[in-house]
């Protein structure tokens, strides 16, 4: 076969310095550029240059960092590999620089360098022949002994493949390439010949020049950059074929060591596999009987009596079932086992049949609702309508009942109390800020970590069908990308389509129809109306004053005594003082703050029981003598009237320490509210006016004045638009009527914004304020600023108005009316058509209050103001005392 030309490569290369690896020729590798040197050459030489030779770069492997930047060029190995770059990528971030994508194409030896900056360029000498056919029986005489050497080396390190020849040696004069060439393949079959890198490394081993062999063996198996550097700088073929056998030796020893390891183990799992479906095979259903010991411990076998023996429906049997089957099949190791076996187990503890039998008593159950909580007549009273349908008819489905009132009236307390009087167990969810359907509805069990929702978690928990759910805060739900968790609540709180509930996780239905739903909520404005429309409302309103007595004298006291380890021989606290504290101390429609007032009474009453108790201690050990008289000094002189004189008690006192109205001052500090109602009502342009709000019932004060100006009204005090409106439809009301009630501005003009300016304010400015009941306190403070006539000072009122002088019904009348007899008012003014809801309000509120109800405007101006407040009286005004 006769030699072509040989490839020669520029004699002058720029020199690329590499420290991350050495480059072979026949080799691929990246190598990165950051350094000063190595960055000037990509960008002059790569980036810029048009021909084939520009893109040659001489790559001289350098031990030292190339990214140092010093200022002189380090020693520089004497052989090198001439490259051609294949791929430039670039990069700005964290600091600029490339990736070179590079290919060896032969050695050379650097003869002189010709410049250090700004990048190194020498001379060089070409060490191999690059020939674009490759002589091979040429490179066969050159060998001569050694490929006969190399050939029984390679079938003896070769031994799994020693009687089979490969392709490439079936010429009959055996080279040393070629027993090379039958090594590297006897290599590469050791491997995994599934990896398609690894095939196709195979084929193109065919192809390859035989002299390129040690060069590419080397950049494959597994070396270290020193012996790499050996056979770069073996100048000689047969040289580098000697140096490449121990390397390839030794990766064959680790490939062979490898293949026995991972033997061992695949014989180890086949011998678990074949025992497991012979422990297995005595899991026959119906021969539960024969089973042993051993086997009552296997989980599997446990859960699958436990599916078996449920009472679960069929459909939920059939699941189970089915997916016991999957789970036998199912190696531990997978992830979806654990999720398999959480499944089943949730679905065995499921009360799907299992239920309390309710206490059907009514005048047991009347007594412990009275006994449990004093008024909520109309609660109670649903409560037993309920109790006494149940006991006429057994399969009544559990309503949907919504306690809606101010915080602290006793909500949650009612739905336990509830629970008791049926003999059911009692479960409450917190719905407050929940804002993803998937704590209701739970989530599927394709996602990690899934989990049932509250309700059927709920469900687990008790262990009964048909407990009292008590859905606390309903108003409080949120919403977010994760869904409406009140619209997944619609079928929990249906009782027409609650009784095939599916949640994500079970996907099987479950039967609610028999959970006695409460929800409880402080407003119903931020329910949604579909959800509402599924609940049936029970107002809890606000205590009055003499319901809050009975209330902290029954209850709230006693616990507290407890919770502080005192007894009613230590402490007394009378009637009068628990009023003080209710009209001074604390303004709220529940009992919360109340309770926490007399925590701090108890607290401040241990302290001196616990001083009296040890200088009692101390004077028991005291000389007898000196004890005996001292004692009779002390028990003359202390005689306490209240708390502040046992400051200086040596022994604590034999009568109740007795909390009056001085101690309840030196305890909580000085009163928070005073009733300041008559001075706050000692100028014109001041009414009250009544407001609901979540909490309860609120006075609310309205004030106006006026200036000269432009006509212009001014509305401050955080006031919602509907607000406003009624705002501008008293002033404009007024200003149609004001000839009518002889009203003038300032300068004497029946036009109430002719040069003048008003400004309505309502205080407490941080707190938002809105809705439409204010409309006739508003006019009647501006009445007053313009007539300039004191409004009375025990007066209140609440009603919406019309442009014509219509008053309007409004809600919330109980906890507004309640909320003048906490201010000490006598008077309130309502809207007629509201009458009919002063029955709601308790007996002996109804005798301290008068009540006005008013159809117009005109009869709300007689009854604010002393002596009325037109000429004549229209008829139709009720000025009664209920």
């Amino acid at each position: 076969m006769s030699s072509v030309s040989s490839i020669q490569i520029p004699s002058r290369l720029p020199l690329l310095l590499t420290h991350e690896g050495v480059l072979l020729p026949g080799s691929t590798m990246r190598t990165s550029v950051d350094s000063a040197r190595n960055l000037q050459l990509v960008r002059s030489r790569l980036l810029k240059g048009t021909s084939l030779q520009s893109t040659i770069l001489g790559v001289i492997p350098n031990t030292p960092d190339p990214a140092s930047d010093a200022q002189d060029l380090p020693p520089l190995h004497r052989i090198g590999t001439a490259a051609l770059a294949v791929q430039v990528v670039g990069s700005n971030w964290p600091k600029p620089h490339y990736t070179l994508l590079i290919t060896g194409l032969c050695r050379f030896q650097i003869v002189q360098v010709l410049k250090e900056k700004p990048y190194p360029v020498a001379e060089v000498e070409q060490l191999d022949r690059l020939e674009e056919f490759p002589n091979t029986c040429k490179t066969r005489e050159e060998l001569g002994e050694l490929s006969e050497q190399f050939y029984k080396y390679a079938v003896q390190v070769c031994f799994p493949y020693q009687t089979r020849i490969h392709p490439c040696c079936s010429h009959p004069i055996l080279s040393s390439t070629l027993c090379l060439t039958s090594s590297l393949c006897s290599l590469v079959e050791m491997l995994d010949m599934s990896v398609p890198a690894v095939a196709k490394l195979r084929r193109l081993l065919d192809s390859l020049p035989r002299e390129a062999l040690p060069d590419i063996l080397t950049s494959i198996i597994r070396t270290s950059n020193k012996e790499k550097l050996q056979i770069l700088d073996a100048v000689s073929l047969e040289e580098r074929f000697k140096m490449t056998i121990p390397l390839l030796v030794r990766q064959i020893e680790g490939l062979k060591l490898l293949q026995k390891t991972r033997k061992h183990k695949q014989d180890d799992d086949k011998r678990v596999i074949a025992i497991r479906p012979i422990r297995r095979i005595t899991h026959i259903p119906g021969a539960l009987e024969d089973e042993d010991e051993d086997e009552d411990h296997d989980d599997i076998v446990m859960l699958e009596k436990k599916i078996r023996t449920s009472s679960m429906p069929e459909q939920a049997h059939k699941v189970c079932v089915k997916e016991i089957k999957r789970l036998k099949k199912m190696p531990q190791s997978m992830p979806e086992y654990a999720l398999t076996r959480n499944y089943l187990e949730l679905m065995v503890e499921l009360p799907w049949n299992k239920s309390t039998t309710d206490r059907l008593d009514i005048r047991a159950a009347r007594i412990l609702l009275d006994n449990d909580h004093y008024a909520m007549e109309k609660l109670k009273k649903r409560v037993l309508e309920y109790l006494a349908v149940r006991q006429l008819k057994n399969n009544l489905k559990g309503p949907i009942l919504c306690f809606v009132g101010p915080p602290g009236v006793g909500k949650t307390s009612v739905g336990r109390s509830v629970a008791k009087t049926l003999g059911r167990e009692f479960h409450r969810i917190a719905l407050g800020g929940v804002c993803d359907q998937s704590d209701i509805r739970g989530h599927r069990r394709t996602y990690v970590g899934s989990m049932p929702g509250r309700i059927i978690n709920g469900l687990k928990t008790v262990g009964v069908n048909n407990p009292v759910f008590l859905l606390d805060e309903v108003d409080k739900l949120g919403k977010s990308l994760q869904g409406d968790p009140a619209a997944a609540l619609l079928e929990v709180l249906d009782p027409e389509q609650n009784h095939n509930f599916t949640d994500h996780y079970l996907n099987v239905a479950f039967d609610l129809s028999q959970v006695l739903f409460i929800a409880t909520a402080n407003t119903t404005a931020t329910i949604p109306p579909a959800l509402l429309d599924r609940m049936e409302i029970i107002q809890v309103p606000g205590y009055t004053q003499e319901e809050k007595i009975e209330i902290a004298h029954r209850h709230l006291i006693p616990k507290q005594l407890e919770q502080h380890g005192l007894t009613p021989q230590q402490i007394q606290i009378p009637q009068v003082t628990t009023l003080d504290i209710i009209t001074r101390y604390t303004r709220e429609a529940g009992v919360r703050s109340l309770d926490r007032k007399f925590g701090a009474i108890c607290r401040a009453v241990a302290v001196k029981v616990a001083e009296g108790q040890h200088k009692e201690a101390k004077l028991d050990h005291s000389d007898v003598a000196e004890g005996e008289g001292c004692k009779e000094h002390i028990l003359e002189d202390a005689k306490p009237e209240s708390i502040n004189d046992t400051t200086d008690l040596a022994l604590p006192p034999e009568m109740p320490i007795l909390i009056d109205f001085h101690a309840l001052k030196d305890i909580l500090g000085p009163p928070m509210y005073e009733m300041e109602v008559s001075e706050r009502l000692s100028q014109p342009g001041v009414a009250i006016g009544l407001a609901w709000t979540p909490l309860g019932g609120e006075i609310m004060f309205v004030e106006a004045s006026r200036m000269d100006g432009e006509g212009q009204l001014t509305l401050t005090g955080q006031l919602g638009d509907v607000m406003k409106e009624s705002a501008h439809l008293a002033i404009s009301w007024l200003r149609s009527n004001a000839k009518k009630y002889h009203l003038t501005n300032a300068s004497g003009s029946f036009d109430l914004l002719d040069n003048t300016d008003i400004h309505l304010h309502f205080p407490a400015g941080a707190v938002t304020k809105d809705g439409p009941s204010a409309g006739v306190t508003i006019v009647t403070c501006l009445a007053s600023l313009f007539s300039g006539r004191l409004v009375r000072s025990d007066v209140a009122m609440t009603g919406e108005i019309t442009l014509r002088g219509l008053v309007l019904p409004v809600g919330g009348i109980k906890d507004k009316v309640l909320a003048a007899h906490r201010a000490g008012l006598k008077q309130v003014i309502i809207p007629q058509r509201n009458e009919k809801d002063l029955e709601e309000i308790p007996g002996n509120v109804r005798q301290d209050l008068s009540f006005v109800t008013a159809s117009c405007l005109d009869e709300v101006l007689n009854a604010a103001f002393d002596g009325g407040f037109v000429v004549k009286t229209r008829p139709g005004l009720l000025n009664s005392k209920l």
